[in-house]
């Protein structure tokens, strides 16, 4: 090759590798921390970065012809596929109903996709199957689509499911990161920590007796009552992977704004804190499946709880925290003693497979 020849070195050519502490990908990758936070920042959304994209909700809303439509999609892979209090089949209908709920949005249609390994019990998949058709009764949404694919046996684990919804904004609603105001009052709606210790009761290495059941539950009926009477509700999020805490940096990250929580404030009972306790868990970062966090205008707060505690989903519905203009992009937690932590968004993987 002479130096007058020219190269085509389109041909081929690829992005380089975004820089990377990690060689392979990890289970924390999956984890809904930092780590998953890093894969999205570095990697997907600036390949895939549009005006939709960028909102970084749990769902996308755009319009057609006048009416305002969200989209929400979720893959779910816990172990075991069996657990107190639920089953994969139906954790995967509540999850996607949940994510389109928490965007403002009535759920109503979904698809299912089904990934199973050769040789899984067919009354096992039997069971998966009506737990779903009874968790979209329950929800009010329909399955309209799907797919199934079987993978060779030792090619997966026992089975996957992902799940899409579709649903219809409600008229007058804005829920997004960038609404939150200073002064607007954060909500949880009920005990933390249940899914993710209902998970490790049932996993075969951390056998133990407990009554711990999963929070596995419908949100968009209660979501829908606050609606009603608080259309002005700026921001809400299901805690799932990571807790409430990745969910509430994730917010302050984006909106940059300072989030404040009150300790002695967030719901949780004394069995969960001991199950933490013993196994070195925090509960602030533990999997959740059936709750939400609501960032409410401090005029509307009685109106809300009113509608929350008359619900059986939010019945020990609760003021945690709020938002503030001091440490934007951070939440401070006030401790049970009065001091001040810092509560980050976590580094690492607690307990994987959880959802």
């Amino acid at each position: 090759m002479n130096k007058n020849d020219q190269i085509d070195l389109s041909a081929g050519m690829v992005c380089p590798l975004p820089m990377s502490e990690y060689e392979r990908v990890l289970l924390a990758h999956g984890g809904g921390g930092t780590l998953s936070h890093q894969l999205l920042q570095k990697m997907i959304f600036p390949q895939f970065d549009n005006e939709l994209l960028r909102t970084e909700h749990d769902g996308a809303i755009w319009e057609v012809n006048g009416m305002r439509l969200a989209f929400s999609t979720d893959s779910y892979v816990v172990k075991p596929i069996f657990f107190p209090g639920g089953n994969i089949g139906e954790l995967a209908v509540y999850g996607t109903v949940n994510d389109l709920a928490v965007c403002g949005a009535q759920p109503l249609y979904l698809s299912v996709g089904f990934i199973i390994e050769e040789g899984f019990l067919m009354e096992d998949f039997w069971r998966i199957v009506q737990a779903m058709k009874k968790a979209a009764e329950t929800a009010g949404v329909k399955i309209v689509t799907g797919d199934t694919k079987v993978v060779e046996r030792g090619k997966g684990d026992k089975i996957y499911i992902n799940t899409s919804g579709v649903g219809l904004v409600y008229e007058g609603v804005n829920i997004s990161p960038d609404q939150i105001r200073r002064g607007d009052k954060i909500i949880l709606n009920g005990r933390i920590a249940e899914h993710g210790m209902a998970i490790l009761s049932a996993r075969e290495e951390f056998k133990f007796q407990t009554s711990v059941k999963s929070d596995s539950a419908p949100l968009n009926g209660l979501i829908a009552e606050i609606l009603q009477v608080c259309p002005e509700i700026s921001m809400m999020r299901d805690p799932t992977r990571g807790g409430i805490s990745s969910a509430l940096n994730e917010i302050a990250r984006t909106a940059q704004k300072g989030i404040r929580l009150e300790e002695k404030q967030i719901p949780i009972t004394e069995e969960i804190k001991a199950i933490c306790e013993i196994f070195g868990f925090d509960p602030l970062y533990v999997a959740n499946e059936g709750k939400v966090l609501i960032f409410v205008p401090p005029s509307k707060i009685t109106q809300v709880l009113q509608v929350m505690h008359r619900h059986p989903y939010g019945k020990e519905a609760a003021v945690i925290g709020e938002v503030v203009d001091d440490h934007p992009g951070r939440v401070i937690m006030k401790t049970l003693i009065g001091s001040n932590r810092v509560v980050d968004m976590i580094s690492g993987e607690q307990l994987p497979r959880i959802c």
